[in-house]
């Protein structure tokens, strides 16, 4: 599956590396337990917004290189995880599931990996939400599956990496000029629903005390966070807002691996 990579072997190398930042342990397909299967498939809700936060930040040819290794990274992940789930479950509604995503994901990846236009930010959005939509169809048939508490809580750590993500392209597309009362909408959401969830996971009774420190260091982070994400028109900062998001998320997906971890 090519990817278009304008920086060669360096590229490459830099994907990688990024590559490895969400994948601590590389698991086959054959190895997946149905907790990982779910940290798997609820990091693909991630990448779809990660894409469009990247595609945002070229456009606006904000920390440029950062951007594209991300969007390499995130475009080659995405593929990866999509052909190890499809491997890791016969049940004819999860398989049905992944069809859709990659269907879905064909339209998207035709903008992503081309040169960015400012007049494709609409339709990307567009295309990256029925996508989203669709890979969180199949978080949930997972969760399902597992019949069981760890299940659930693997889903709403891993929503919360896809929502540090989201918040951040939404303050980037906002800062290019994309200023629709939906954007906004959508932004003050997806804030509303990461502080919530993360109030959720801190009064689990499953955590540990790693756990538990690691959660208490992201309403540490989130705190700053929401004090700078704070919208003014004309007044925007998305380079503090996009690195903020992205140790987040980093965070976000050291807990949710945790979580699947769990006995």
């Amino acid at each position: 599956m090519p990817l278009i990579l304008r920086t060669g072997l360096v590229g490459m190398l830099s994907v990688l590396l990024a590559f490895s930042l969400f994948t601590p342990t590389i698991v086959s397909a054959e190895a997946l337990t149905l907790p990982v299967a779910i940290n798997k498939a609820g990091r693909q809700r991630m990448l779809t917004q990660r894409m469009v936060k990247a595609y945002g930040q070229l456009g606006m040819e904000l920390q440029y290189a950062k951007a594209e290794k991300q969007l390499n990274s995130a475009i080659f992940l995405f593929e990866s995880q999509l052909e190890e789930l499809k491997q890791f479950s016969n049940h004819p509604d999860i398989k049905a599931g992944l069809d859709k995503v990659e269907s879905l994901w064909t339209p998207v990846k035709a903008i992503v990996t081309v040169p960015q236009s400012r007049d494709k930010v609409e339709e990307l959005r567009a295309n990256a939400e029925a996508l989203l939509k669709a890979a969180h169809a199949v978080v949930v048939m997972l969760e399902e599956l597992s019949g069981t508490s760890q299940g659930k809580l693997v889903n709403i750590a891993g929503r919360q990496r896809m929502l540090s993500q989201r918040i951040a392209n939404l303050y980037v597309l906002q800062s290019w000029g994309f200023e629709q009362e939906q954007y906004l909408t959508d932004y003050k959401k997806a804030i509303s629903e990461f502080e919530s969830a993360l109030k959720l996971l801190k009064s689990a009774p499953e955590n540990t005390p790693d756990i538990n420190a690691a959660l208490n260091e992201v309403s540490l982070q989130w705190g700053v966070f929401k004090i700078s994400a704070k919208l003014e028109k004309g007044q925007y900062i998305p380079a503090l807002i996009t690195r903020s998001a992205d140790k987040i998320l980093t965070r976000m997906n050291d807990i949710t691996g945790m979580y699947a971890a769990l006995p």
